[in-house]
C-alpha cells in the first residue's frame, strides 16, 4: 500500500496519510509527495475542496518519521533536506487556493500539527489531541508555522503552547481556536464530507476570493490592494456571478 493514498474526485480530493502502524508519521519522501499533491490540487480547475486525514484511529500523525530523524542526526546535509521538504510541503499546502479540511483523529503532533495548521479548516474526534514540541527537543520552530499558529489562538496563547510543549485535548484546542469543530468519531468523515460538499456547492471564485483576501489580512494587508479590488470587481461581471444572479430571480438554487 502506498504511504499516501489520494482519492481525485471532483470537485473534491481526498489526501490520505497511511502509515497506521507508525502512526503516520511523515518521512521526507512522503512530505516531497505532499508538496507534489499540493501543487496537482492547485492547478485542477475541476476541484473545489481537498480533504486530508490519517489512516486508522489512532493518529492524524505523529509528525516527521523519528527513525529517520535520528539516521540523520549525524549528518547536518541530510538533516537540512528532510526539515526543508516539512516547509516546503506545509508552505505548499497553505497556498493551496483552494479551501483545505484537515480531518483529525488522535494524536495531531509536531510535524502533523504543523499541516493541520497550514490547513484553512480543522475538524476533529474528542480523543484528538495536539502538541508543538520544539521545546522539548531543543529545536525552534519556524516562522511560517509560528505565524500560522499565532494566526489562529494568538501570539500570547502561541507563546504558551510553545514555551511548555504541553498536550492540549480537543476541548481546549476548540476553546482556543485551534480547531473548528468536534465531531464523533463515527461522525467524522460523513460531517467532513458534507461541509466539503457544501462549499463545493457555492460559487467557486467567491470562495477562492475569501481565501485570498483572508490571507491577505493575515499577512498585514489592511488597506485595500489592486489584488484585492480586483477579486472585488471582477466578480460582477463573472458567469459565476450571472448564474447567481439568475437563479435568485427565478428561485432556484444556482448551478455553479
Amino acid at each position: 500500500m502506498p504511504d499516501i493514498q489520494i482519492e481525485w474526485s471532483p470537485p473534491l480530493a481526498r489526501v490520505t496519510l497511511n502509515r497506521p502502524d507508525k502512526r503516520n508519521a511523515v518521512t521526507s519522501a512522503m512530505w516531497q509527495e505532499l508538496e507534489a499533491l499540493a501543487r496537482r490540487v492547485a492547478a485542477d480547475p475541476a476541484l473545489r475542496v481537498v480533504l486530508i486525514g490519517g489512516a486508522g484511529d489512532v493518529a492524524f500523525s505523529a509528525g516527521a518519521d523519528i527513525i529517520e530523524m535520528q539516521r540523520s542526526l549525524a549528518e547536518p546535509a541530510r538533516m537540512r533536506v528532510m526539515q526543508q521538504a516539512v516547509q516546503d510541503a506545509q508552505e505548499a499546502w497553505a497556498r493551496i487556493p483552494i479551501p483545505t479540511i484537515a480531518v483529525i483523529r488522535g494524536a495531531c503532533t509536531g510535524g502533523g500539527c504543523g499541516l493541520t495548521l497550514a490547513c484553512d479548516l480543522r475538524l476533529a474526534t474528542p480523543d484528538a489531541f495536539f502538541s508543538v514540541p520544539p521545546a522539548k527537543l531543543g529545536l525552534a520552530y519556524s516562522l511560517a508555522d509560528t505565524k500560522r499558529l499565532s494566526d489562529l489562538v494568538g501570539p500570547s496563547r502561541a507563546k504558551e503552547i510553545l514555551y511548555t510543549g504541553r498536550r492540549i485535548d480537543a476541548s481546549e484546542a476548540l476553546s482556543l481556536g485551534l480547531i473548528n469543530d468536534i465531531v464523533a468519531a463515527d461522525e467524522l468523515e460523513a460531517r467532513a464530507g458534507a461541509l466539503a460538499a457544501l462549499i463545493a456547492g457555492n460559487a467557486g471564485n467567491s470562495v477562492r476570493a475569501a481565501k485570498a483576501v483572508v490571507n491577505m489580512i493575515c499577512s498585514g494587508v489592511s488597506a485595500e490592494t489592486a489584488e484585492s479590488r480586483a477579486y472585488y470587481d471582477e466578480s460582477f461581471s463573472s458567469p459565476e456571478f450571472l448564474e447567481g444572479a439568475r437563479a435568485f430571480l427565478e428561485k432556484r438554487r444556482p448551478r455553479f
